[in-house]
């Protein structure tokens, strides 16, 4: 009887059978590994402002959280919540985040909608589900890292237009052209935009920048299929007025397939319960019937069927008047927080050499810079983590203390005056 060899690199006569596309990606995201990096500096007791991680945190550090929403999700029925869920979602669930996402608008009545692993699960659906394999989504040059990521891993693939001017406003005529190459490119577009309270820069459009934009959508649908998606991950930590995208798009749901990706995670405090919904809007009730089919096709390819407990749990939040006055009265709560440090920021960082965009809101706010790399080593010196992008830091101001910001800012310019020196 022969004996089986024991593993090891002596015996190994086979490379990995991982595919080429597959066989040399990072194992890690920066993000995560920029804030284990801070963690551990922080456990051996350096003084650390970690501004790397998007939740936001108390004052005391702890990741602040919504009690209701843990009320809520403990008190859901245990055998309920270990049975499946429906393939698409409960459709109570559906129906409330459609009306939570548009409430009087008439795009709720048009609407249908499929329950996934939070916004990212959303997003994931709109790209395969709308783009064919090889073409690419439209984001802002400042856009969240996993767009790219998950374009990657289903074989699409991400473009950018500018997204400033000179004076700071949103590049309108930028945008157009990156629309109309996409168009005249791939004879179809996706567009997606984390507004408001974009990820990483915190800029949200204003009533002006959306008429606009809408009506640029309305002249380059005569050209071709557009699916415009909006990413509502932190919309509900803007400033007053922000909400007022709603009534922006209901125009531009006419001429483009429209989409929003519902996110439990900031809004509900829930990062960890992965629950969300990829919102297909059309005024037809074939080509709703066909959406809806074919997210719910998604869905069983990829996860099957989303965390019941917390749908469950939502789903009663959003319903129960009372409960839905509470859980509102206690992000109003984190909400305040939030402002009062980005108040903070915009105070110290005025009349500083900071250059920054428009911030009203959200968890981030971005510093531009000719090197991110630099200013950010430079500022891993001084006990401050930031997230290098392309032209800019990131900051998560959610993360830090109000009291915390003329340190961070003094860092943010001891680094930019570093990326300066290097340029």
């Amino acid at each position: 009887m022969r004996t089986a060899q024991s593993l090891s690199t002596e015996n190994m006569v086979f490379d990995t059978t991982l595919i080429p596309i597959a066989a040399d990606r990072p194992g890690d995201d920066p993000i995560f590994r920029l804030n284990a990096e801070a963690r551990a500096r922080a456990a051996k007791g350096e003084s650390i402002l970690n501004a790397t991680i998007g939740a936001l945190l108390e004052d005391d550090g702890k990741l602040a959280i919504l009690p209701s929403v843990s009320e809520a999700i403990a008190n859901v029925d245990p055998r309920r919540a270990a049975s499946y869920a429906p393939i698409s979602g409960e459709p109570a669930f559906l129906q409330a985040v459609i009306d939570d996402t548009f409430g009087r608008s008439e795009l709720a009545s048009f609407s249908v909608a499929a329950a996934t692993a939070g916004g990212t699960g959303a997003l994931l659906h709109a790209i395969t589900s709308f783009l064919e394999p090889g073409q690419s989504i439209l984001v802002p040059e400042y856009y969240w890292g996993p767009y790219k990521t998950i374009a990657s891993h289903t074989a699409r693939k991400v473009e950018t237009f500018s997204m400033f001017t000179e004076e700071g406003g949103f590049d309108l005529l930028s945008f157009e052209a990156g629309l109309k190459g996409q168009l005249e490119g791939q004879g179809r577009a996706l567009i997606i935009f984390n507004f408001p309270c974009n990820n990483p820069t915190g800029y949200s459009l204003d009533d002006d920048e959306w008429r606009e934009l809408s009506l640029i959508v309305e002249r380059q649908a005569e050209k071709g299929p557009i699916t415009f998606l909006v990413d509502l991950a932190y919309a509900r930590f803007g400033a007053a007025g922000s909400e007022r995208w709603v009534e922006h798009v209901e125009g531009l749901a006419r001429c483009a397939q429209l989409l929003v990706a519902w996110s439990g995670s900031k809004a509900f405090a829930q990062y960890g319960a992965r629950v969300g919904a990829l919102i297909a809007v059309h005024p037809a009730p074939k080509e709703r019937a066909r959406l809806s089919a074919a997210l719910g096709f998604a869905c069983r390819g990829t996860w099957s069927n989303c965390n019941h407990q917390a749908m469950v749990a939502i789903t009663e939040l959003l319903l129960d008047p009372a409960k839905r006055r509470r859980v509102t009265a206690e992000r109003e709560v984190l909400k305040r927080l939030l402002h009062e440090r980005v108040d903070a920021f915009n105070q110290a960082a005025r009349g500083t050499s900071l250059r920054y965009p428009r911030y009203e809101g959200g968890f981030f706010v971005s510093v531009f810079t000719p090197n991110a790399e630099v200013m950010a080593e430079k500022m891993r010196e001084l006990g401050v983590f930031v997230i290098p992008l392309q032209g800019a830091v990131r900051v998560a101001l959610c993360a830090i203390r109000s009291r915390d910001v003329p340190r961070l800012v003094v860092a943010l310019e001891d680094g930019l005056a570093a990326a300066e020196e290097s340029a």
